[in-house]
């Protein structure tokens, strides 16, 4: 509904100035005028009886999540260990985002030292766990799920001797969000300062950060835990987190579900445990005689007055005419619905479809599936270029370059990498193959680009074509999927009239055209 703005009336006032200056009595009405308009912009700033209670805070980004940040760690991780919603949200937000892995690529100029450096890196990310669990693919996965659970996830790099048998001197830690030392304050000679345990130098730079060695949570007796925060430098450091506002850390992605992940369990528990008092009271028996027993079993509190357990067939027994009364569980009508609603409320607060959250699929069909699933695709691509790779896949990739390169087993440390993002799966994979392939064809995108779309090295996939068409043609095998001799139709493409059947390297002749 449009709302009227009020009217500016001509006061008494006004008229006195208009008869003494009439320009100024004009500017004095358009300010008047120019005023209203501001004060009625936006409802949301107003203040009455409709906002009372809206409690805001004009404090920085950091200041809010330092003081919140470990409570919602802490919540978060309650949610997810024991709420099934919470749990499944993280689950596709990390397949989604990481799947099997994000995949570099060398890209420079060098091909020789391209292939050179993705085999190194095929070898090194098999050893790249320094908990020994784990490969690369691994940690991004477990780092991403640490992102979303706790806000941020820290990847130390530490370097190895080469007597560690390592392929490249050097592996990947992860800390988790609790490590940074958050009440860590200071104001260093030269403008240097660290606020919640992240140093900044004179220019704004982050230049250490004050962690932990231990987990502040540990087990471990009190007395062999080392609670004072050691500073590592930023070099050392690549710090995962998501950026919502001009801020250092962190907070966790299904912050703005947590209340309602916490309302919907209880509620779901509440109405469990009425469903099962109403399901075990079987009926109420009504008879003057006080010595009647209860088929129940029996306890008795501090007075001797007898207590009744709510258990499966219970029976009642209770003083007045002689009668029996059977229990009715009461209906309840909409509870689907109205359960419904709430889990839409908490997919929207992860940004995950409900679909994908809850596995519902009742209402939706092919048409209404693909839109949602674009707009979750378009997110995921954009966290996956904007905070995964170049937040943690770049600088790891870095410093195996470096490392490598330290230990003279590449020429050089700065090695260009494109990354490739696992592949979503096809809701139509023969439309979207159709799409890929005349894509192609027309020179919008190469084979390599489809290949690495795919979740696929380009290289390897072309190197084992090339073995496997050697192989076949060798042993005179033709197949369908051999665009070099079979067309798009499934035609035999054309052979030279020179060629004698059985040579290797070319399709035997048909028979028919001898």
């Amino acid at each position: 509904m449009t709302k009227t703005p009020p009217t500016i009336r001509w006061g008494l006032i006004d008229r006195a100035v208009a008869l003494i200056s009439p320009q100024a009595a004009s500017q004095r009405y358009a300010a008047r005028i120019a005023l209203g308009n501001l004060r009625r912009a936006y409802d949301g700033s107003a203040k009455g009886r409709g906002t009372d209670g809206w409690t805001t805070s004009g404090k920085a980004a950091d200041a809010e999540i330092g003081m919140a940040a470990p409570v919602l760690r802490d919540r978060m991780r309650d949610l997810v260990r024991n709420n099934p919603m919470a749990a499944k949200a993280v689950s596709v937000l990390v397949n989604s985002l990481v799947g099997t892995g994000i995949r570099p690529r060398a890209a420079g100029a060098d091909k020789s030292l391209n292939k050179l450096v993705d085999d190194l890196w095929a070898r090194w990310a098999d050893q790249c766990d320094a908990d020994g669990h784990t490969d690369f693919h691994g940690l991004l996965s477990l780092a991403m799920r640490e992102t979303i659970e706790g806000g941020d996830v820290f990847a130390l790099r530490v370097r190895r001797p080469r007597s560690a048998g390592l392929v490249v001197p050097l592996q990947i830690e992860l800390k988790e969000a609790d490590h940074l030392d958050g009440a860590k304050f200071a104001d260093q000679p030269g403008g240097a300062r660290i606020r919640y345990g992240i140093e900044h130098d004179s220019a704004g730079r982050r230049s250490a950060y004050w962690m932990y060695p231990d987990h502040p949570g540990d087990a471990a007796p009190v007395f062999t835990r080392r609670f004072e925060s050691v500073r590592i430098p930023a070099d050392r450091v690549a710090h995962l987190f998501e950026r919502q506002r001009v801020q250092s850390r962190g907070v966790p992605w299904g912050t703005p579900a947590m209340a309602a992940l916490r309302d919907v369990d209880d509620w779901q528990r509440a109405e469990l445990v009425r469903k099962k008092t109403e399901a075990c009271l079987v009926g109420i028996v009504f008879g003057d005689d006080e010595t009647q027993q209860s088929i129940a079993p029996v306890v008795q509190d501090a007075d001797g007055n007898r207590i009744e357990q709510f258990e499966p067939g219970l029976i009642a027994y209770a003083r007045g005419g002689k009668d029996i009364k059977f229990n009715q569980p009461a209906a309840t009508a909409g509870v689907y619905e109205w359960h419904r609603v709430q889990l839409h409320i908490i997919a929207a607060g992860w940004r995950v479809p409900y679909e994908l959250m809850t596995g519902d699929l009742s209402q939706v069909n092919f048409s209404s599936s693909r839109v949602g699933l674009n707009e979750f695709r378009r997110m995921i691509e954009a966290m996956q270029w904007q905070m995964i790779i170049p937040m943690f896949c770049q600088p790891i990739w870095q410093w195996f370059c470096e490392a490598a390169f330290a230990a003279g087993l590449i020429p050089t440390a700065d090695i260009p990498v494109e990354w490739a993002p696992p592949k979503f799966d096809s809701v139509n994979p023969l439309q979207d193959a159709t799409t890929d392939l005349l894509e192609t064809r027309a020179g919008f995108s190469t084979i390599a680009q489809q290949i690495a779309k795919r979740g696929y090295d380009p290289r390897k996939v072309l190197e084992e074509w090339q073995e496997f068409a050697l192989l076949a043609d060798t042993m005179n095998l033709i197949f369908d999927s051999d665009p070099r001799k079979v067309s798009r139709g499934g035609q035999v493409q054309s052979q030279d009239p020179g060629s004698l059947d059985g040579e290797p390297g070319k399709p035997p002749q048909d028979p028919s055209q001898s």
